[in-house]
C-alpha cells in the first residue's frame, strides 16, 4: 500500500491525536401550574398519584399487549427527576444564569396559529409509548406534541448544561428551545424521556427565539428514524407538527433573513444527559451535585456498574469511551457526519442526539463537511474520531475532580485506549462491508485501497458498497461492470481498479465455507 493511501486510511481510522380545562388526562398550563406550586413547596403527592404503574392498575392496559386508543389514562411523570435533583427555585421564565441545579421548570409556549400534524412514527408510538397510532388523529395528541397542553401529573423541565463548542468553552448553554415534558414507563418497563424541540423560550435560550422551523424539523424527524433503522444508536422522533406562526431565519448566515413556519418535533430518548451536563457542574465547582447526577445516571442507565463501587466513575468513563468509539465507527460506516460534534451534543449514553446540520456523504470525501458555518472544517467526516477523543478528554477533565490519584491514572489509560477501540470497530465494520471473513494481513490495505479509488473517482460512498453486495464475482473478474452498477462503474474508470479487483477476489477465496451467493446475501443485510 503506497504512502498516500496509508495516510488517507489513517485519516479515517488511527489519526487520533489525541393551554383550557383538565380533560382526557391532558392538562392546560394553568392547571399544571397548580401542580407546580406543590412541587416547589416540597409536596409530591400529586406526582405520585400520576405514576404510570398505578394508572395501568386502574384501567386502560388490562392486558400486556393492549395499546392505548386515547390519552385518557396515558400518563407522564417528572417525579423520577424532581425527587432526585434540586430544581431551579426561580419560577419565572426569562434568560438568566442558573446555578446549583440540573433543571429549571419552564412551560412550552403554544403556537398562536393553528397547528397541523405533519408526521408520526408508528413504531415509536406503539413500540415505545404504548399508544395506538390512531391516537395521533385526535386533537388531544396534536395539542400535547405541539406544547399546547401537558399531561396531568408531569412538570415540564429544561436542562442546564454547558459545553465546548468548536473546541472552545462557551459556559452555560442548556435547553434553549426544548422542553422535557415527562418520562413514560412502558409495558416492558422501559423509561423514555419525551422532549419537545422548538416549543418556545426557556431560561437557556440566550438570544434565541426558542423556535424551530419546518425545514430543520423535517430533517431531524427523518434522520432520527433512519439512523434507528440502520442500527445506529439514536434518539427517536415520535411526531412532527407545523404551525402558521412566522419564524425568521438566516439559513446560510448570509444576512438574508427569511420568513419560515414554526414546527415542533417530539423527541424520545432514554436520557438527554450529555458530556456538557457534567462539564457545567465541574466548571462551577458544584461537585456534590455532580456526584448526585453521576450516581443517578449510573443507577438508571448503566446496570453493569455497581453504584456503591469506589471505582464506579472510572467504570462509567470506560463504558462511555467504548460506546463513543463504537458510535463514531458506526457513523463512519454509513457515511454520516454529525456536523456539530460539540461536547453539549455528545450523549453520555453514546447515542446520536441533536440533529442539526448533519449530512450523509455522497461522493466519498474524507473532507466532507455538512455544516456551512464550520469554516475551519473542524467537524469534517474524517475528523470525527479525533473530535470524539477531544470530547472524551473534556469529560475526563470533569471527572478528575472526583477521582483520587490512582483512579486518575487508570482513567487516563482508558482514554489512551480509545484509538485502538475505534480502529478495531471501524475495521470490523468495513471488512463486513466487503464481505470478508476471518483475519488476513492485507485486509486493512484492501479497505484503504478501495477508499482511495473511491476518493480519486468521487464515487458514491453508499452505492459503491451496496453494488458490491449485488455484483457477482464473475462480473467483477471480467472487469466489464454493467451500467446498473453505476457507482462501481465510476470506480472502475480508475487505472488501478483491476489491481484492486484482483486483490479482492483473491482475498474472497480465503473465506472459509463461503460462496458468492452467501457473500452477497451477507453483505446486503
Amino acid at each position: 500500500m503506497n504512502q498516500r493511501i496509508r495516510l488517507q486510511f489513517r485519516c479515517l481510522t488511527r489519526s487520533l491525536r489525541f393551554p383550557s380545562l383538565l380533560f382526557l388526562g391532558v392538562a392546560c398550563h394553568a392547571g399544571a401550574r397548580c401542580l407546580l406550586q406543590s412541587v416547589l413547596g416540597g409536596s409530591t403527592g400529586l406526582l405520585q398519584h400520576s405514576s404510570n404503574e398505578s394508572e395501568r392498575e386502574q384501567g386502560y392496559c388490562d392486558t400486556e399487549d393492549r395499546l392505548a386508543p386515547t390519552l385518557d389514562f396515558w400518563t407522564l411523570s417528572s417525579e423520577n427527576l424532581i425527587a432526585v435533583f434540586p430544581v431551579d427555585p426561580v419560577k419565572e421564565n426569562y434568560v438568566r444564569k442558573v446555578e446549583n441545579c440540573i433543571f429549571s421548570i419552564a412551560f412550552p409556549t403554544p403556537f398562536k396559529s393553528r397547528v397541523h400534524l405533519v408526521a408520526v412514527s408508528k413504531n415509536v408510538l406503539e413500540d415505545l409509548l404504548d399508544l395506538d397510532v390512531s391516537v395521533s388523529e385526535t386533537d388531544d395528541f396534536v395539542q400535547l406534541v405541539s406544547g399546547g397542553k401537558i399531561v396531568f401529573g408531569s412538570v415540564p423541565l429544561t436542562h442546564r448544561y454547558g459545553g465546548h463548542q468548536f473546541g472552545v468553552w462557551t459556559d452555560q448553554l442548556g435547553d434553549g428551545r426544548a422542553h422535557l415534558i415527562g418520562i413514560y414507563t412502558n409495558r416492558q418497563g422501559e423509561k423514555w424521556e419525551l422532549q419537545l424541540k422548538g416549543s418556545g423560550k426557556t431560561p437557556y435560550s440566550r438570544s434565541g427565539d426558542g423556535r424551530a422551523v419546518l425545514r430543520s424539523s423535517v430533517r431531524e424527524f427523518l434522520c432520527s428514524e433512519a439512523m434507528h433503522a440502520l442500527g445506529i444508536p439514536t434518539s427517536r422522533a415520535a411526531s412532527l407538527v407545523v404551525s402558521d406562526d412566522d419564524v425568521w431565519r438566516d439559513q446560510f448566515n448570509s444576512g438574508n433573513i427569511k420568513k419560515e413556519r414554526g414546527a415542533v418535533v417530539l423527541r424520545v430518548a432514554k436520557s438527554w444527559f450529555r458530556i456538557g451536563s457534567l462539564e457545567i457542574l465541574a466548571h462551577y465547582g458544584e461537585l456534590d451535585l455532580m456526584r448526585i447526577l453521576l450516581d443517578f445516571i449510573i443507577q438508571e442507565h448503566f446496570p453493569l456498574i455497581d453504584v456503591n463501587e469506589p471505582n464506579r466513575y472510572v467504570d462509567f468513563f470506560s463504558t462511555v469511551v467504548s460506546g463513543t468509539a463504537q458510535l463514531i465507527a458506526l457513523w463512519m460506516s454509513v457515511g454520516f457526519a454529525h456536523g456539530v460534534c460539540n461536547t453539549d451534543n455528545f450523549s453520555l449514553l453514546s447515542i446520536t442526539i441533536d440533529y442539526g446540520p448533519f449530512g450523509f456523504m455522497e461522493a466519498y470525501n474524507p473532507d466532507f463537511v455538512p455544516n456551512t458555518s464550520d469554516d475551519e472544517r473542524r467537524y469534517k467526516i474524517g475528523n470525527q474520531a479525533n473530535v470524539g477523543m477531544f470530547n472524551l478528554n473534556k469529560l475526563l477533565q470533569a471527572l478528575n475532580l472526583l477521582l483520587d490519584s490512582s483512579q486518575k491514572q487508570l482513567a487516563a489509560q482508558i482514554l489512551g485506549e480509545y484509538p485502538d477501540l475505534y480502529y478495531t470497530r471501524f475495521r470490523k465494520l468495513f471488512k463486513a462491508k466487503l464481505g470478508l471473513l476471518g483475519e488476513e494481513e492485507e485486509d486493512d490495505e484492501l479497505v484503504a485501497f478501495l477508499l482511495h479509488l473511491m476518493g480519486e473517482t468521487e464515487a458514491d460512498f453508499t452505492m459503491t458498497f451496496r453494488q458490491l453486495s449485488e455484483i457477482t464475482e464473475s462480473q467483477l473478474l471480467q472487469l466489464n461492470i454493467p451500467q446498473q452498477f453505476w457507482a462501481l462503474k465510476t470506480v472502475s474508470k480508475h487505472e488501478l481498479f483491476p489491481t484492486w479487483v484482483s486483490k479482492y477476489l483473491s482475498r474472497l477465496k480465503s473465506n472459509i465455507n463461503d460462496s458468492d451467493s452467501k457473500r452477497r446475501k451477507r453483505m446486503i443485510c
